[in-house]
């Protein structure tokens, strides 16, 4: 191929943008010249490019070959297919990607998509977001102007903090980067781009993560009773296992294996799903071995249910007797302010159930992170010493003297 240097820039546009629009353009090394068309679509769906050789270098010729097309593409242009509204959106990907997700995560899908459409409006199309909008979300969040709706959430008037306002930000772009990849069944995409890519999301100086002293389980222990039998277990299976409420909450009789007199020590199958329903956050399915303590507590409550096989260990049940599942997460989380306030304990920002996890994780610290990782479900030691493992003075004093023993 012959390259020309120093070839001028030359282009040509002629026709309506979405509609008839074709660009020529000489090529800036062969000085050859192109017709580029984008195909007439709808707004939101991502449209082709197509490129046509004219192979000559003709600019005149080129002016009356685009605007032949684009005369063409006018008079053949298909019909336009209704805009993308953020409503319309919002629903597909909540029939379609939000029920593989935990029940948690499900819940919080819904409510964001409803906050997002307060904010900005059902029939608004997502390319037309911009940093503005960002930032007034960000704001009204903030100061509690905007938050979902109910009893629960009009008791407060004060806004959330920056995790999170993040935690919204990070599902609507999740939303635009699967409609970037979601094909309309037309051969295009739901979005062309996602309009919010780059666009700053705020992040906590330092998130509270407190962990459950000792003391303070055992003044929640000794209510436990009160607040429900159920609370009980769940609170010492908590602290003696390191795992998630999610996954405490959806275990079943039949992933207990108990002591045997040639296996004296109790093991837990944490399951990563449940058919449909995911279990575990990364659906990492393993085996753990329990404490005496967790040992005793399951018996007791097996004892005072009857239950066996695949009965859940922390059943929701109607009024009828009818078991629907698992118990769901509100109850559990009724139960520890209601342990708190039995206690006569001061309720700590972010102190509930992964308190007793990040507990776990402390107390083990001296455990190598491979075997600390297998025996509370981490994926990775990585998240451990980020987010779970917190300093101490005690372990801090200890390598201390350790190390001055070491050097006499």
């Amino acid at each position: 191929m012959t390259r020309m240097k120093n070839v001028e820039r030359w282009s040509y546009v002629t026709g309506e943008r979405g509609r008839n629009r074709v660009r020529a353009f000489a090529h800036p090394e062969t000085g050859r010249i192109f017709l580029e068309v984008r195909e007439p679509v709808a707004p939101g769906v991502r449209a082709r490019t197509k490129r046509v050789a004219l192979k000559h270098a003709d600019r005149e010729q080129a002016k009356i070959a685009a605007d032949t097309l684009a005369a063409e593409l006018r008079r053949g242009r298909p019909a336009t297919r209704p805009a993308l509204t953020l409503h319309t959106l919002f629903d597909i990907y909540l029939r379609e990607v939000t029920p593989m997700k935990a029940e948690g995560t499900q819940y919080h899908d819904r409510a964001t998509a409803k906050l997002f459409l307060r904010a900005f409006g059902k029939d608004r199309e997502p390319s037309t977001l911009g940093l503005r909008d960002w930032h007034r979300f960000i704001s009204e969040r903030r100061s509690g102007r905007l938050r979902p709706k109910g009893p629960a959430h009009r008791k407060r008037n004060a806004g959330v903090g920056d995790r999170q306002v993040s935690y919204d930000l990070r599902w609507l772009l999740a939303v635009f980067r699967w409609a970037t990849l979601a094909g309309d069944g037309k051969g295009g995409a739901l979005l062309e781009k996602n309009p919010c890519a780059g666009f700053p999301v705020p992040s906590e100086g330092t998130p509270r993560r407190p962990r459950l002293a000792h003391e303070r389980y055992e003044q929640m222990l000794a209510v436990a009773d009160a607040v429900h039998p159920d609370f009980r277990l769940a609170l010492v299976l908590a602290r003696e296992t390191g795992h998630r409420l999610s996954s405490i909450r959806q275990l079943r009789w039949s992933d207990v294996r108990w002591p045997t007199e040639t296996e004296p020590r109790g093991w837990m199958r944490w399951r990563g799903s449940d058919g449909a329903r995911r279990v575990d956050k990364q659906k990492h399915e393993h085996t753990t071995p329990l404490t005496r303590a967790a040992v005793e507590a399951l018996a007791v409550a097996r004892a005072r249910t009857a239950a066996i096989g695949d009965a859940w260990i922390f059943p929701e049940g109607r009024p009828d007797g009818t078991v629907v599942g698992p118990r769901p997460r509100g109850s559990f989380a009724k139960w520890w302010e209601e342990a708190e306030r039995a206690a006569k304990l001061e309720h700590e920002p972010g102190m509930a159930w992964h308190a007793l996890r990040r507990a776990f994780a402390t107390d083990l610290k001296a455990m190598p992170l491979k075997d600390l990782c297998a025996l509370g479900g981490w994926s990775a030691p990585e998240t451990i010493l980020r987010c779970y493992q917190q300093a101490d003075t005690e372990t801090m004093t200890r390598a201390l003297d350790e190390r001055v023993a070491v050097a006499k």
